[in-house]
């Protein structure tokens, strides 16, 4: 995918949401196996640590995961544009501002949700950045905090930011709530309003408006996508992988590129093994795939295993091989014992 073809030349359906210690780039690589068409977002990133960190560690990615967006946080609009010029450069696909996280930590720094209260300042923001780079900038928001009333917070951060030409506006249908509650329980706590969101649209039709929040699998995606231009998950595809399986058939209409689990997973291997090489912990990378075997028989032994073993030191993909026999007590394609495909994959 060419730089700037999302929201113009491809519309992103499906996505998976940002969510911070889980959407790295060893996540990101893995969930590529499943489906060539979502759009996937790093973990957020402030925007502070961009400017003045190191860049490799933060902004890193394989070619691979394509289309991919990253989520800054920062309420600077001069340092959220000087970001999104290092992300641009990075080669992402979209960058996005974060309006949406509750954390105490972030609402600090001055960004994610509590900034639904200053609607002209991340305007001010989206417009820095616009000016600053080609490839789409967007907003990932609530639908308000505290005690704002949704339909007048929602509507002003809209009319805001649209205005200041952020190319899609994703939306989390729930409130916020700034004191009080965890960020664990504002993502259950404050009651979903689709409906709320469904309105957005319908007072932006030209828009690109996409939904998050609460979102039970691909059949509940589909039948959002009837009100809205694109649909976010987020724990439902990280605790249950494969569901994502579904995404290139269901919502682009195209072939899924693992048929199988087994599939997804020897496509994972060999990244896992040139990180290993790397130095990169096995458990880093084994954290991500706990959920590929959800709901199948042994997938508690899979965990197990994998949970247990993984994050010893010089853990290795031994492990990895041995899990999946307490999955189905079979070899790993079929035809060749696991130890015989490990040494493939250690020698390739």
């Amino acid at each position: 995918m060419k730089q700037g073809q999302l929201y113009r030349d491809f519309s992103p359906r499906f996505a998976v949401a940002p969510m911070m210690e889980w959407t790295d780039r060893h996540c990101r690589v893995f969930h590529r196996q499943l489906s060539r068409h979502a759009l996937l977002y790093t973990e957020m990133v402030a925007a502070a640590a961009v400017v003045h960190g190191d860049r490799q560690r933060l902004l890193g990615y394989s070619e691979g995961e394509h289309p991919i967006a990253c989520q800054l946080g920062g309420s600077d609009p001069a340092e959220l544009a000087q970001a999104a010029r290092i992300v641009a450069d990075f080669g992402y696909d979209e960058v996005n501002i974060n309006v949406g996280c509750p954390s105490d930590r972030v609402q600090s720094g001055r960004f994610g949700a509590c900034l639904m209260r200053e609607p002209n300042l991340v305007a001010e923001c989206v417009s820095a950045m616009k000016a600053a780079v080609s490839i789409p900038v967007t907003v990932k928001c609530r639908i308000g905090v505290d005690d704002q009333d949704p339909e007048v917070a929602l509507n002003a951060l809209a009319d805001a930011v649209l205005a200041a030409g952020s190319d899609a506006l994703w939306v989390h249908a729930r409130k916020a709530w700034l004191k009080g509650l965890s960020p664990k329980e504002n993502r259950d706590v404050p009651p979903l309003e689709y409906e709320r969101v469904y309105r957005l649209k319908e007072r932006y039709p030209g828009a690109f408006i996409g939904i998050n929040g609460g979102i039970a699998g691909l059949d509940d995606a589909e039948a959002h996508l009837s009100n809205v231009d694109g649909v976010m998950l987020g724990r439902a595809a990280y605790h249950d992988p494969w569901s994502m399986a579904e995404v290139d058939p269901r919502l682009f209409e195209t072939t899924q590129p693992s048929a199988t689990r087994r599939e997804a997973l020897e496509a994972y291997i060999p990244y896992m093994a040139a990180e290993l090489q790397r130095g990169t912990r096995l458990t880093n990378m084994t954290k991500h795939i706990l959920g590929l075997f959800h709901g199948m028989p042994g997938a508690r032994a899979w965990r197990r295993r994998l949970t247990v073993e993984a994050v010893r030191e010089g853990a290795g993909l031994d492990i990895v091989f041995a899990a999946l026999g307490e999955v189905s007590g079979d070899l790993l394609d079929g035809t060749r014992p696991a130890r015989a495909r490990q040494e493939e994959v250690a020698a390739a």
